[in-house]
């Protein structure tokens, strides 16, 4: 699909999300794409390394709100679930370079890559709390478990951005670039894992997440459930309407009603 280029350089696929005039806002069809594209790579020998980015100034501002009203993720398989999963069982290395927005998604996805080079223009956020959502990803788990719950709870529970070098600080990416030089860096890594022992390599990325593949693969299932629930109730459909319209949301507005 249009909206995710693709394109094999020897032993590194990249990857490229391709939204630029939407900051690369992730669609249902794009989540469906972009798990047959990891799940087709982690099966194919000529694939050694994944490097991902985003076209244009950003890296992903998470859901593409319209598509996400229209189509919000259930309690089971969703086009979400279904890239989540496929995530976590990947055990090629995959390496990010990102610039401007890594919204949402556009952080939590991060948290499944094993090398991230950002960009010094980057923006992380996690605002789910800000649309009466809860994290995903199974970001609930391996945040808190990177960086402690104290940490964890800034950013999750009060949902604010933070920059690249905060980033950096806290242990959520590798290392904080000049934009010029966030995609050519990436690459070279890219090219350096390629040329290294395949098997080796995917045993060593296998052996380093074994004691917490399981707990994250039971966070995302319970967050999931938590999303599906919420996204439906009257706080989120506020909050992503407010959204669209470009105002702050009233979440007092429903006990106003019920006092008058």
């Amino acid at each position: 699909m249009d909206e995710i280029v693709t394109e094999q350089a020897g032993s590194v696929l990249r990857v490229q999300l391709n939204r630029p005039t939407k900051r690369n806002a992730m669609t249902s069809a794009m989540y469906l794409a972009l798990a047959s594209i990891f799940s087709a790579a982690a099966s194919d020998d000529n694939t050694r390394v994944v490097l991902w980015h985003g076209a244009g100034d950003s890296f992903c501002a998470g859901n593409d709100i319209e598509d996400f009203l229209k189509n919000p993720p259930g309690p089971g398989e969703s086009p979400q679930a279904r890239l989540m999963s496929t995530l976590l069982d990947f055990d090629k290395p995959l390496v990010a370079a990102v610039q401007g927005a890594a919204i949402g998604g556009g952080t939590t996805m991060l948290t499944h890559c094993d090398f991230i080079y950002a960009g010094e223009s980057t923006k992380f956020q996690m605002p789910f709390i800000n649309l009466a959502l809860v994290p995903e990803f199974g970001s609930s788990c391996s945040v808190p478990e990177r960086i402690g719950h104290v940490r964890s709870a800034e950013l999750i529970l009060l949902g604010g951005p933070f920059d690249a070098r905060r980033a950096a600080e806290l242990g959520l990416i590798t290392r904080v670039l000049p934009d010029k030089d966030v995609l050519a860096t990436a690459t070279d890594t890219a090219r350096q894992l390629a040329a290294k022992p395949a098997g080796a390599m995917q045993a060593s990325k296998r052996l380093m997440k074994q004691p917490f593949r399981e707990q994250i693969r039971a966070a995302m299932k319970a967050e999931n459930q938590e999303f599906s629930a919420q996204v439906r109730s009257e706080d989120a459909r506020e909050a992503l309407t407010a959204f669209l319209e470009k105002r702050k949301p009233d979440f007092t507005r429903r006990t106003r009603a019920a006092q008058a």
